[in-house]
Parts: C-alpha cells; sequence; structure tokens
C-alpha cells in the first residue's frame, strides 16, 4: 500500500476507531451503575420493547464499529472514488461514527441507575436531534482532515468520448442488446431473512417483523438484473418490473465495460447511491460504466458488457448526429 492510500485508509477508518474506543470507555466507566438486562430497542414512540444482558450487549454492538470501518477504509482506496466525491465520503463516514457513537451511548445512558427488574422511562427522541447534530459536526471536521490527503484523481475524467469502443453499424441499421444476470445467493438471502421476518412477527411482534419482511422483499428484486441497450439508452430492471432505471442517450457522454467490485465501489448490492455515482450492482465482475454528461456514473453488473458498452456508445453518437 502506498503512502497516500495509507493516509486514504488511515483517514476513513479513524473516526469508527475513535467511536469504539469512546464507547467502550463510556460502557466501563459506568457498568457499576448499569442494570444486568439493559434496555436495548425501543419502538416509535420511545418506548421500551426490548432487553438484552448487559455483556451481550457489548458483544453485541462493539463489533459493528470495526466492520465499518473496515469497509470505509477498503472503498476509501479501492472504491474509485475521486476528486470533491472522495473528500463527501470522508466526511460522511465521520458523520456515520458521530451518529451512531452518540446512540449507542444515549442508550447506556437512558439505562443509568435502573434497579434491575425496574422499568426505564424509554428514550427520549431529543436524543436523535443531538446525534443529527453531533454527525453534522464530525462530517465538517471529516471534510476538512480529508484535505490533508490528496484525493485520487479519475483516470477518465479527461478521456475523449471517441475513444471508447464501437460497434459499426449500417446507414438505417437498428441493433439492440440484451442481458440479464445475478447471483445465486441473493434469492437464498431473500428468503432466509423473510423466514427470519415471519417467525419474528408471529412469535415477537410485527414491528419486528415487518421491516424483515421489507428488506427480504428489497433483496429478491434486486437479486436479477435484466439490462437493454437500445434507441431508448440503457434500461435495468429487476425482478420485478418496478423499479425501473433508464438513463437516455441525450443524458449519455460515453460508455466503458471494466471491472467493479461491489463492496469496495459500492459498499454492497443492489441499488446503491454512493457520491458521483449510482449502480445496479448484483455481485462483483465486469459491468457497463455510463459517464452521464453532467459527470455522474451509473453502473450495472453484467456478463458481455464490452458488446453493450460499445453498441451504447454507437448509439450516443447516433442520437448526436440526429439532433
Amino acid at each position: 500500500m502506498t503512502r497516500k492510500n495509507l493516509g486514504r485508509a488511515t483517514l476513513a477508518a479513524l473516526p469508527f476507531v475513535l467511536a469504539l474506543l469512546i464507547d467502550l470507555i463510556l460502557f466501563i466507566a459506568l457498568k457499576d451503575r448499569l442494570p444486568t438486562r439493559l434496555a436495548s430497542h425501543f419502538d416509535l414512540s420511545g418506548d421500551v420493547n426490548g432487553y438484552v444482558d448487559r455483556n451481550t450487549y457489548v458483544l453485541l454492538t462493539a463489533p459493528v464499529m470495526p466492520m465499518l470501518g473496515a469497509m470505509w477504509a477498503l472503498m476509501a482506496v479501492s472504491g474509485k472514488i475521486y476528486g470533491r466525491a472522495h473528500r463527501w465520503f470522508i466526511g460522511g463516514g465521520w458523520a456515520v461514527a458521530a451518529f451512531l457513537q452518540y446512540v449507542l451511548g444515549a442508550a447506556l445512558i437512558v439505562n443509568l441507575d435502573v434497579p434491575d427488574g425496574g422499568a426505564v422511562d424509554g428514550f427520549p427522541f431529543w436524543h436523535l436531534a443531538v446525534a443529527f447534530g453531533a454527525a453534522v459536526l464530525a462530517g465538517g471536521v471529516g471534510l476538512l482532515l480529508a484535505r490533508l490527503v490528496p484525493a485520487p484523481e479519475d483516470p477518465d475524467a479527461g478521456r475523449n468520448p471517441d475513444d471508447r469502443e464501437r460497434i459499426v453499424l449500417a446507414e438505417g441499421e437498428v441493433a439492440g442488446w440484451a442481458r440479464t444476470t445475478g447471483a445465486w445467493w441473493l434469492p437464498l438471502s431473500a428468503v432466509v431473512v423473510g423466514g427470519l421476518g415471519l417467525g419474528l412477527g408471529y412469535g415477537v411482534s410485527w414491528f419486528v417483523g415487518a421491516p424483515l419482511l421489507l428488506l427480504a422483499l428489497l433483496v429478491l428484486t434486486f437479486s436479477r438484473a435484466h439490462v437493454t441497450v437500445d434507441r431508448r439508452g440503457l434500461t435495468v430492471s429487476g425482478l420485478l418490473p418496478w423499479p425501473r432505471v433508464q438513463v437516455p442517450l441525450e443524458r449519455i457522454e460515453a460508455a466503458d465495460s471494466r471491472q467493479v467490485n461491489a463492496v469496495a465501489e459500492f459498499g454492497g448490492y443492489g441499488y446503491r447511491i454512493r457520491p458521483h455515482r449510482t449502480g445496479f450492482i448484483v455481485r462483483s465482475g465486469e459491468a457497463i460504466v455510463a459517464r452521464q454528461t453532467g459527470g455522474r456514473e451509473f453502473a450495472v453488473t453484467v456478463e458481455d458488457s464490452t458488446t453493450g458498452a460499445a453498441l451504447l456508445n454507437t448509439l450516443v453518437d447516433r442520437d448526436r448526429a440526429g439532433r
């Protein structure tokens, strides 16, 4: 790892390390004043609807910050996030870490001096307002610190759109391209999450089970991508007809075929939104990446992306010539 990448990774992971240390110090300092069972889950009104053992609470929450820190560092180094977007990404990490750290700390505060078996009054919503304030402040600090490390430069920023591959079509010839791709484990994950949601809904509460069922539906929807390139532009839909993403030809500057790392570049799978880019990501691998006229990118992972990108460039040229 180069010195610049080491600096970027350190700056990205630092807020999550600090948040973890603060949470652990806070827990150790308050441990003697906390009940054996902590109120750990609250409904929309702030009332308690779940408890967990004090030590289990630490074991469940402690890994959150290291995992997020590792993901943020990986994306900062390998995520192909450039220029101003990279600085906003770093600032966003500091904001997320501050928000989560305050919420986890507030969950301990509301349990202070509650006797074993006693009732917790609830989670005051003013804590969320303070958490958002802390996130804004920390995000600003992150943006300032990000200036200390040079942001990666986009290798395609000055590239001529005419340098991209194209497919030769005769005058008046019409062409289209379509592919369907997916990952076998995403539908399986949807079934597992949906089954867990049903079980918790019947056995515990639909307040707990319903979000899991919604998550299962989203995972199932984005488990496959139907990709089409034709005179309308680049169109992508999931397993269901909706939602559908369409990037018309007039909004596309050029298209490329390149390898995409789902976690490093987009932070996961499904429909992803990142600084200066969005994507329909069902796996890591080759993808069509359409650079739009405003500089934003849209990526979709799909087989034979070279052909799809080349045809898209040809159709973009035709659209410009016909204006």
